[in-house]
């Protein structure tokens, strides 16, 4: 696993301070595209937090995943969340260090009273004493928000910065891709209410290996070992430890996944609580040793030629709404949805697109990171594209053959497809197509496109 050393500049340390008698929380802020371009200190709102308890507790919840390695523990990480201004809303997001935990904690309209200053994405600093000042904001106690300094700040300061060193590993990057389009295809599977959303959390087991099973059972949910139709995949409820910070706090427990069966493997799921005008999203891998990096739900939506060309011109479209409506950038573009969903894609292999399960919609954001390019990001493209370069490919209906060194093997290319290979014999689909089927998949793309192509000259031709 490759990693660089992200080094985050701030003016000084967040910190929660006493104003006039009362409480201001001061997020500072560290580079970031924003509305404004390249900024290396944004300043994203100032204002009031309409629920401050809640709050702070989902600031926590969001750094404790920063902070934790769940699989392998005794490594833990460390890694200064994400926000994001939306115009009309505050994302605050994190991965867990091994890549197996999405934080998102989302303070909407109805939980912030400011003033926007702009938009953007951002790191933003969070540290041992704030963590500690956090922890002790009571419900009655007015909290103030600033997220990145004041102007006056920025103009005239001249002392010393806050700097921080970190490795980021390559795969915490690729994770955000990958969640987006995984948990684009989940639908809304369960929904309690606050006391059996508490009762139902605070009776998780503990140090359970296996991936469990949620099933609905009239008000509430029961964790059963076999997959049932309507269950969602839980995989390592004490994953879900976060979250016991906003118990007393919840409105309802959301639970959202794709569709199972009995013969279903663990999947992916998410799981949101409502708080007063915010809510906290954690998505789960679909095993606690196994980071989302390495999903593949990315890949077919990259296997396409005009994917770079499409990514181009639809992101010269984003605006940072708060909700990217694909239908509006269908009509703006002149593309079909189809390759509108795969620009959205390739954009998000650079953080730039997430998916917001309760609003069953994407949204803008710009990671403050050197992403890199989209192969070096995604070995199995790279190595297919090499494939597709040595003439590798032959199709034969809906059969094909694929020369991979000194092997050739055997490929269905019927529904998703499967392969004679060592990787589809492992995970069978489940971690996204292998190089092999990802080349037949870019090959049979270009056979497409080129026969349209030539049916459409005939056409002009004969007019």
């Amino acid at each position: 696993m490759s990693s660089s050393v992200q080094s985050f500049t701030y003016l000084r340390s967040s910190a929660l301070d006493a104003v006039d008698g009362k409480q201001s929380l001061g997020l500072q802020t560290c580079g970031g595209l924003s509305s404004h371009g390249l900024t290396p200190f944004p300043r994203f709102f100032a204002g009031f937090l309409t629920a401050p308890e809640a709050a702070a507790g989902g600031l926590l919840a969001v750094a404790d995943v920063a902070a934790a390695r769940y699989y392998q523990p005794l490594r833990p990480g460390s890694l200064d969340p994400v926000v994001t201004g939306n115009g009309d809303r505050l994302r605050f997001e994190s991965f867990s260090a091994c890549c197996g935990v999405h934080a998102r904690l989302d303070v909407l309209p109805a939980g912030i009273d400011g003033e926007m200053f702009g938009t953007g994405t951002t790191n933003v600093d969070v540290n041992a004493p704030l963590r500690e000042a956090l922890a002790k904001v009571g419900g009655a106690d007015p909290l103030h928000l600033a997220v990145g300094p004041d102007d006056v700040t920025v103009t005239t300061f001249d002392g010393p910065v806050v700097e921080k060193k970190v490795p980021l590993p390559e795969r915490w990057l690729r994770g955000f891709a990958e969640v987006q389009v995984i948990s684009g295809a989940f639908d809304l599977r369960a929904e309690l209410a606050a006391a059996e959303a508490v009762r139902f959390l605070r009776t998780l087991p503990r140090g359970a290996r296996q991936a469990l099973w949620a099933v609905p059972a009239g008000r509430s949910l029961r964790l059963t070992a076999r997959p049932l139709p309507g269950a969602v995949c839980l995989p390592g409820p004490d994953r879900l430890q976060a979250m016991t910070r906003l118990l007393r706090h919840a409105v309802a427990l959301r639970v959202y996944g794709p569709a199972v069966n009995a013969r279903s493997t663990a999947v992916s799921s998410a799981w949101e609580i409502e708080l007063p005008g915010m809510r906290l999203t954690l998505t789960l891998s679909p095993d606690p040793a196994r980071g989302f990096s390495g999903e593949g739900a990315v890949l077919t939506g990259l296997a396409g030629d005009t994917g770079a060309e499409d990514a181009d011109l639809i992101s010269a479209l984003l605006a940072w709404e708060p909700r990217v409506e694909i239908g509006e950038l269908v009509a703006q573009s002149g593309l079909t949805a189809e390759r509108v969903r795969a620009a959205l894609v390739r954009l998000g292999t650079g953080g730039r697109i997430g998916y917001d399960v309760a609003e069953a919609a994407y949204y803008h954001r710009e990671l403050p990171y050197d992403t890199g390019s989209v192969e070096r990001m995604n070995p199995r493209l790279r190595d297919a594209h090499k494939l597709v370069a040595a003439d590798a490919v032959t199709l034969s209906g809906e059969t094909a053959t694929v020369r991979s060194g000194d092997r050739t093997y055997g490929l269905r290319l019927v529904g998703d497809g499967s392969c004679t290979c060592q990787w589809w014999a492992e995970y069978r689909g489940g971690r996204g197509p292998c190089k092999h089927l990802l080349a037949t998949q870019i090959v049979r793309g270009r056979a497409t496109a080129g026969a349209t192509a030539t049916a459409t000259a005939e056409q002009e031709a004969n007019r």
